[in-house]
């Protein structure tokens, strides 16, 4: 499990470590770390021309510790001051002795930055708000038009570290060497798209406390995965019942039902319109042309993938004392108070648009604060909530961590991806699993196979929905 942690829980472990360690221990650490990673990056050290931009704060004095690191394997390093009445001395006097120059003006700054292999973004910390000011978004707009390579320390300047909110002009890194313990910001967009790639770095700090985010690994969702057993049969592996599409949208109810049928689920019960769509394409599903009721056993229900108006097929799904997972139309069509009063597990699946709906806010503003808006809805529905994008997270009521999944691909987002996903949700849901992991087990899964049908390439929903067995065995094996 990857675990991100607060930022004034990662301040108050640096200050407690401190305390026992000799003065500068923690940043030397920290410079070792940063310095190896930057030599990664160069691949040759000995006559590379460094940049280091140096804030005010440990980030700066971080950047300068290991900037008389490379200097010492004979890099050319420059050190551009952006406070440099509030340089760290200790840093700037290593520098120094290492061979390394420091710079102010900003035309000789940008001159070392046309001519660097390797920028070093010291700017801000992780208690920076807002975006860059002028000075600093100058510098870094010119370092977008070389060829250098950017390493972030600890966190790209001007993103922040706490929210994943990037409010202004922020660092573009192509590697970020953080210390001690992920951010959230490193884990959710829009922040973790300026990041790049992420180097954590120990440096010896004792987090005892909850962690902020969690971003489940291979073998975490290998133990999650429901495996049958020699006296399984279909009701002990899971029967989800799906009620879906319309006479509009047949293609929701048949991708649902493949989510469902790849997801695990002992059988699928199919409920709606499209039952000839289905069945020409899955002849085992069961299907019923009554009310959800009427539909026999189900241990957990999907509902509102292409539902169109049907409201009275949400509102009947709703009053199931079984798992429900709602998406899509079934989002709109869901009344508020019908799902806070559910005393079985819910999971709510919006895309940022119908997330925005149901907060009543632009899109915009859920796209540029995932996290604050993935918790607010939880909130306010009492139920779990997968907000799905670029980085998917899975939050439910109270002060829990929040899950994030980052293991999808841009060519996810096709018409009737989100269908396949709910039904993979839905039968984890069957399986057993609580709506916190069905969630964020399906999404890592439909993003693994999301990889796996694209290649590189566009891909189809039903193509995600066919790779979802390969993933599985990806994870298992």
């Amino acid at each position: 499990m990857r675990t991100a942690y607060s930022v004034e829980m990662v301040r108050a472990a640096e200050r407690e470590l401190m305390a026992r360690l000799p003065d500068g221990t923690l940043m030397q650490r920290a410079a070792a770390g940063l310095a190896a990673a930057c030599a990664d990056v160069l691949g040759k050290v000995y006559g590379s021309r460094v940049v280091l931009l140096v804030g005010s704060g440990d980030n700066g004095a971080d950047a300068l510790y290991a900037g008389a690191r490379l200097a010492k394997r004979g890099a050319g390093v420059t050190a551009v001051l952006l406070a440099p009445d509030r340089t760290h001395p200790g840093g700037l006097a290593a520098l120094r002795r290492a061979g390394g120059r420091a710079v102010r003006g900003p035309e000789t700054a940008e001159a070392a930055l046309r001519r660097a292999d390797l920028v070093v973004d010291g700017i801000v910390g992780i208690g920076g708000k807002g975006g860059l000011r002028p000075d600093a978004a100058a510098l870094v707009d010119v370092v977008g038009e070389t060829r250098a390579a950017v390493v972030a320390v600890d966190l790209p300047s001007g993103v922040e570290a706490g929210t994943g909110e990037v409010r202004g002009a922020a660092v573009r890194a192509d590697l970020t060497v953080t210390f001690g313990a992920h951010k959230p910001g490193l884990l959710v967009d829009p922040a973790r798209e300026y990041a790049g790639s992420v180097r954590l770095v120990d440096i010896g700090l004792a987090l005892p406390g909850e962690a902020e985010l969690e971003a489940l690994q291979h073998a975490d969702v290998a133990a999650l995965l429901p495996v049958p057993g020699a006296g399984s049969d279909k009701y002990r592996r899971g029967v989800v019942g799906i009620a879906a599409g319309s006479s509009r949208y047949p293609g929701a109810a048949v991708l649902a039902v493949a989510g469902a049928l790849r997801g695990g689920a002992g059988a699928v019960r199919y409920v709606g319109p499209a039952g000839d769509a289905v069945l020409a394409r899955f002849p085992e599903t069961l299907v019923s042309t009554g009310r959800p009721q009427e539909a026999g056993r189900v241990q957990a229900w999907v509902v509102g993938p292409g539902a169109g108006d049907d409201a009275g097929t949400v509102a009947a799904v709703l009053e199931a004392d079984v798992p429900v997972l709602v998406d899509a139309d079934g989002l709109r069509l869901a009344d508020r108070g019908a799902v806070r009063a559910r005393r079985a597990p819910t999971l709510l699946t919006p895309h940022a648009g119908e997330a925005a709906a149901l907060l009543g806010v632009p899109r915009e503003e859920v796209e540029g604060a995932r996290l604050a808006s993935v918790r607010e809805l939880a909130e306010r529905y009492g139920a779990t909530v997968l907000l799905k994008g670029s980085t998917t997270l899975v939050a439910s009521p109270g002060d829990g961590p929040v899950r994030v999944n980052s293991t999808g691909t841009g060519w996810l987002a096709t018409a009737g991806s989100g269908d396949v996903l709910s039904g993979l949700a839905g039968s984890l849901l069957a399986a057993g699993l609580d709506a916190p992991d069905a969630g964020s087990v399906a999404a890592y899964l439909h993003g693994l196979a999301g990889r796996r049908a694209a290649g590189g390439a566009p891909v189809g929903a039903h193509d995600v929905a066919e790779a979802v067995r390969e993933a599985w065995r990806d994870v298992t094996g």
